[in-house]
């Protein structure tokens, strides 16, 4: 008989900072597809995402020691480390990434929540959701544009037509409303 419970991912970790590579199998397979599509997400091109989440899952091998529970969710760190290795790319690349429409980002959160992912993670992604709705729609739109697109600040402030100190605020208060929501 088959295992079909969601995988303990602190456990995960755990077990891969101790060296077991068959954990580190097992986090693999059941994380990839959900990290795999924020890459591609966030490049726009699934060759750089395949390289961006090689590179992400050698520093999660490397690093998984340092993984701590009371600071994050094993998800989110993980989420993290490939966030941050695309927008690396993306700076390395100097490549100009626009917002297409505002029906794009719309677009974006659907794909987000649907993405392929381990059992139980989805309710992650409806808690998200909800959060998010939860915010005012500019403050939402300039949260969804920095996080999905990459955009720094000002880039946001460029495509939004809002001023900078305007979309540093919304953005750092919707943070703390969203970290606030996910707390509960």
């Amino acid at each position: 008989m088959t295992d079909t419970s969601p995988p303990d991912l602190a456990r995960l970790l755990s077990e891969c900072a101790l060296g077991n590579k068959g954990a580190f199998e097992r986090l693999y397979r059941a994380t990839s597809p959900k990290l795999f599509a924020i890459a591609v997400r966030i490049l726009g091109s699934e060759a750089q995402a395949e390289e961006c989440l090689q590179d992400a899952y050698v520093k999660i091998w490397h690093r998984a020691g340092d993984y701590r529970p009371h600071l994050a969710s094993p998800q989110t760190w993980l989420v993290t480390i490939v966030r941050n290795g695309a927008l690396d790319t993306l700076r390395r690349n100097r490549r100009q990434v626009t917002l297409q429409d505002p029906a794009h980002l719309e677009f974006l959160m659907d794909e987000w929540s649907t993405a392929p992912g381990p059992e139980g993670l989805d309710n992650d992604s409806d808690r998200l959701r909800d959060c998010l709705g939860q915010l005012g729609e500019d403050q939402r739109r300039c949260l969804e544009i920095a996080y999905f697109q990459g955009l720094s600040h000002a880039e946001v402030a460029q495509v939004t037509g809002t001023a900078l100190g305007t979309v540093k605020t919304w953005i750092r208060r919707g943070l703390e409303q969203l970290r606030k929501c996910l707390d509960v």
